[in-house]
């Protein structure tokens, strides 16, 4: 029994760890995709923001391996998915929210 609490603590840990370095990434790309290109009338179609995000996006994946958080056999598509869609969901939408703020106001 208490093997798999540790086991279920342990997966439950990993899922959040996972879950917030790629909404912090994914926010974090946002923030520079802001600071270098600006939130101007035409940021919204530099594709540079895109490029900027995609980087993001790959240079998570040696950290999370350096990190430990998932053994070799433990990651799959599944995986890279998850990631690749928390960080740009996060970009879009917080890269969105800034530039709506600046045409606003």
């Amino acid at each position: 029994m208490s093997t798999e609490s540790i086991s279920d603590r342990r997966e439950h840990i990993r899922s959040i760890s996972v879950t917030a370095l790629a909404a912090l990434i994914g926010v974090g790309a946002a923030l520079v995709s802001a600071t270098w290109i600006g939130v101007s009338s035409d940021a919204a179609t530099d594709t540079r923001a895109l490029l900027l995000v995609a980087g993001a996006i790959l240079a998570q994946f040696p950290l999370l391996n350096a990190s430990g958080i998932y053994d070799e056999d433990e990651v799959g598509p599944k995986h890279y998915l998850f990631v690749t869609f928390m960080t740009f969901s996060m970009w879009f939408v917080t890269w969105g929210i800034l530039l709506s703020a600046e045409a606003g106001g």
